[in-house]
């Protein structure tokens, strides 16, 4: 006769994993709370960052976020030999997804800067294709994003501001962009294993997809295994 054993074992699986799920969220908000007071403090760009032999890298964090919130990416970037670009252009990046691509477009220009890699942050990741799809997406040799929203999130719609808004799926950008699939290719995503943001993750279609145990949105930020597959991504 079957015996309740299985189904008491799927129930504790089940349990423990979305007690994994709460502790990651809930550290996810203490880890970025953190970092952005970190970053009021901490806010000089390092002078290491503008040595290097190998491509450069620009840095385009996500919503509401300075460059300051990579720093753990920009500094193993920098070790790895790349020269790292902050972009404090973007300011907390408050602006549309077109509007900040024009930024990093006009950067880029004036600069000079070509086969670049841009790596990204959650909304960042977006800016980046709309950059790859414009007139000077020709100077970015690959994009590397951690986090990124590509078909946007329903969890969005629970926030009333516009800036949080904007990714809600239903969004003429993100409806444009997930249809523009012909950059794809150079789009390197690294997806963490649960994102309490991003419910249905961050895999893109075409593009390379980059799973990774971390759990979380922010705090994945400085975790070992997506830093190294940043700078694997970036080689």
């Amino acid at each position: 006769m079957p015996t309740g054993r299985p189904r008491r074992g799927a129930r504790r699986q089940r349990f423990a994993s979305a007690l994994a799920r709460g502790r990651a969220w809930g550290s996810d908000y203490w880890w970025v709370s953190r970092a952005l007071a970190g970053g009021l403090v901490r806010r000089d760009v390092p002078d290491a960052y503008a040595a290097g032999e190998r491509a450069p890298v620009v840095l385009i964090p996500g919503v509401l976020e300075e460059w300051t919130m990579m720093r753990s990416i920009a500094d193993a970037l920098s070790e790895a030999g790349h020269p790292v670009h902050t972009l404090p252009e973007l300011r907390r990046n408050t602006a549309t997804v077109k509007e900040a691509a024009a930024l990093v477009a006009t950067y880029l220009g004036a600069t000079g800067l070509t086969d670049a890699l841009i790596v990204a942050h959650s909304k960042g990741g977006l800016i980046a294709k709309c950059l790859l799809l414009g007139e000077e997406g020709h100077r970015v040799r690959r994009v590397v994003t951690v986090a990124t929203p590509f078909s946007g999130s329903v969890l969005a719609r629970l926030v009333p501001h516009p800036v949080v808004r904007a990714f809600v799926p239903e969004d003429d950008t993100i409806v444009e962009l997930a249809g523009r699939d012909e950059v794809n290719r150079l789009i390197t995503s690294i997806c963490p294993a649960f994102d309490p943001h991003i419910p249905s993750g961050s895999r893109l279609e075409g593009a390379t997809n980059v799973p990774v145990a971390a759990m979380g949105h922010f705090r994945v930020l400085a975790d070992p295994e997506v830093i190294d597959a940043v700078v694997a991504a970036c080689a």
